[in-house]
């Protein structure tokens, strides 16, 4: 009988020979093998620890290994592992109203669930659709709403393209990015002007009369952590009214006490008509995501059949890990952590960027910061191009060779820490960093 270690030792040349990694090419891969977790460090077959600076893929923001989590699905499994979501289920309701009430609506609102993030946007999409009776959609250009078919039409950038041509409607607009405008200014005000009126063109072109939806995250995620211009997201909220465009916040990387709120929607004062979530609904315990609708669009399906369906709709261990979650949030007051960190964060990653002339901008809200690394502080020169075929990899594995797993995309390193995270690990991971951007300058 083979040994545990044995077992363990095959696992790597097992998931190389026969599990395909998203978004890589496959060939040449060595990642460690990861096979537990605790607060804010995964640990390998080796026993070797890895601090996660970016919570998974910004997801896990009650850490690794959280007991309550844990019980609640084990519990959940024992009790009732399905139920088809034509059935009502006590979890169900629980974590609906759970979530509601976390919500911006005063009106009240009502949730659909689905499996992920990007399922999630496919429905708030068919939603609007058959409220509005109107085809078209908004998106920006910068941004990422999933990889499926249709999620993948609704993405801007380059991970969009093997889904082309896609699904019919999808309309893309520039948002404004104060580090490299593409309105060409760095004058924040005149930044969102130029962005609004970019719009109205946009709007002019495709006809408002067809446009059911405008569908935005309210901070860019994996896209370099835009934090959008003051007023901007207000802005949208008065353009989409004025032309009777529902407005979809996608907070599948912000919902949950990212921004140092419920949702970003409640951190920058604007209210969307849906809020698309995932990821931190369960701390990415258990895959699952949906659409909460205000109810005034919500009741509109009392009387007429709501246009979709999953067979993991509202599954029952996603629900109990939900639960679970929410309460977890709520107890350790993770929401307000979040402010707590951000001067924490925005601090420690400043003296990086002065330290380090590769660092042209640290940006961020919340829990949730971007470091763009330049080649020219004074022409802002990337490291390597956005959407090129050069990239980062080797500084990125040099960091996971010293300990520590970050998020990044091109020349942005993306850190998003779990909200227990403590000071003290942060400062392990600023101290790792830096290290590694001397090396990188070097």
């Amino acid at each position: 009988m083979s040994s545990p270690q044995t077992l363990l030792d095959d696992a790597g040349a097992s998931h190389a020979k026969y599990v395909l990694t998203p978004w890589l090419a496959q060939g040449g891969r060595t990642p460690p093998v990861v096979v537990r977790g605790e607060g804010s460090y995964l640990y390998d077959d080796r026993d070797r620890r890895y601090l996660d600076f970016s919570a998974g893929l910004v997801a896990v923001n009650l850490g690794h290994g959280h007991a309550g989590v844990a019980e609640a699905i084990a519990q959940q499994a024992r009790r009732l592992a399905y139920a088809a979501p034509t059935f009502a289920n006590d979890q169900r309701a629980r974590l609906a109203r759970a979530i509601v009430e976390l919500a911006p609506w005063e009106e009240g609102a009502r949730v659909f669930f689905t499996t992920g993030g990007g399922e999630a946007n496919e429905d708030a999409i068919k939603f609007a659709r058959a409220l509005c009776g109107r085809h078209k959609v908004l998106t920006a250009y910068r941004s990422f709403h999933g990889s499926a078919p249709g999620a993948g039409t609704l993405t801007g950038e380059i991970r969009r393209w093997p889904n082309e041509p896609g699904i019919p409607g999808v309309v893309r607009f520039f948002a404004p990015f104060a580090y490299r405008s593409p309105f060409h200014t760095r004058d924040a005000a005149e930044e969102v002007e130029r962005a609004i009126e970019h719009l109205e063109t946009v709007v002019n072109y495709e006809g408002a009369q067809n446009v059911a939806a405008l569908l935005i995250e309210p901070v860019v995620g994996s896209n370099g952590v835009v934090v959008y211009p003051d007023g901007y997201l207000a802005r949208l909220r008065e353009f989409c009214d004025r032309h009777g465009i529902l407005l979809i916040f996608d907070e599948v990387m912000t919902g949950f006490g990212r921004t140092g709120d419920a949702f970003a929607a409640q951190r920058f004062g604007v209210t969307p008509d849906m809020i698309t979530f995932a990821k931190g609904v369960t701390s990415a315990y258990v895959p699952l995501g949906g659409v909460a609708v205000r109810e005034s669009l919500a009741s509109a399906f009392d009387a007429r059949p709501l246009p979709s369906g999953h067979t993991f709709s509202g599954h029952p261990l996603a629900m109990a890990a939900g639960v679970a979650t929410l309460r977890a949030y709520r107890e350790q007051r993770l929401f307000e952590r979040a402010r707590e960190l951000e001067p924490e964060l925005r601090s420690r990653l400043e003296t990086l960027a002065r330290r380090h002339p590769s660092v042209g901008e640290v940006r961020g809200v919340g829990a949730f910061f971007g470091l763009e690394l330049v080649a020219d502080g004074a022409t802002r020169r990337p490291l390597v191009a956005w959407q090129g075929s050069e990239t980062l990899a080797p500084f990125f594995n040099d960091l996971l060779a010293r300990g520590l797993y970050v998020l990044g995309r091109y020349n942005v390193v993306i850190v998003a820490p779990p909200l227990t995270i403590s000071l003290e690990e942060i400062d392990e991971a600023c101290a790792i960093l830096d290290a590694a951007l001397a090396d990188l300058e070097a």
